[in-house]
């Protein structure tokens, strides 16, 4: 391990642009995408509610009806997390209606966003959706051009499209360097639920 000086100045000047909402992506191979969207949802929402400002997570590989610790905590402190899917594609029992769960979340996502009553609105997982084009890109890049200017969206998923990216104001890509999954160690409830 290399030892460091701590930095004695500040390495950065202050932005002087405008606030205003964000697009934000998770995605790559590694763990902690939808738990870092989570995070931001959890700090908004803590931030904002107050004020009559609004937070809604979309997942759009969840069933409604999931309840993973995740459902469990957000129900708990009032913050809307709702599943729009039917689980993974190798775990569908019919495609077209996976698709079309797809579309139809996304109808009701795109809704969300355009309304404009919310803070932020967290898209997990909606790059499968891209990906197996089940939901269209160019509704998708259009909807986050038109938003309402201070909404945020924040976006997960493996091998996000580069037009999404190319829009982001700020990408994550989460690299797996090591993952206990890998070393036959099943996954833990309460990490990975």
């Amino acid at each position: 391990m290399q030892i460091e000086t701590p930095p004695t100045e500040k390495r950065y000047d202050r932005p002087e642009g405008e606030r205003r909402g964000l697009i934000i992506v998770n995605t790559g191979d590694g763990k902690g995408k939808s738990t870092a969207a989570f995070g931001l949802a959890m700090r908004a929402f803590g931030r904002t509610h107050v004020h009559g400002k609004l937070v809604k997570i979309y997942q759009f590989m969840k069933v409604p009806s999931a309840r993973f610790g995740e459902h469990r905590s957000l129900e708990q402190l009032g913050l809307p997390i709702e599943g729009l899917g039917d689980g993974f594609s190798w775990k569908s029992k019919d495609i077209e209606h996976s698709a079309q769960l797809a579309l139809d979340g996304w109808a009701k996502a795109r809704d969300t966003i355009l309304g404009g009553e919310h803070f932020m609105v967290v898209l997990d997982e909606l790059t499968y959706g891209l990906i197996y084009g089940w939901i269209p890109l160019d509704d998708v890049l259009q909807t986050l051009r038109n938003r309402p200017k201070d909404v945020h969206v924040v976006i997960t998923g493996r091998r996000c499209p580069q037009e999404v990216i190319d829009l982001a104001d700020t990408v994550t890509e989460m690299t797996m360097i090591k993952h206990a999954f890998k070393a036959g160690i099943p996954a833990q409830r309460g990490i990975e639920d």
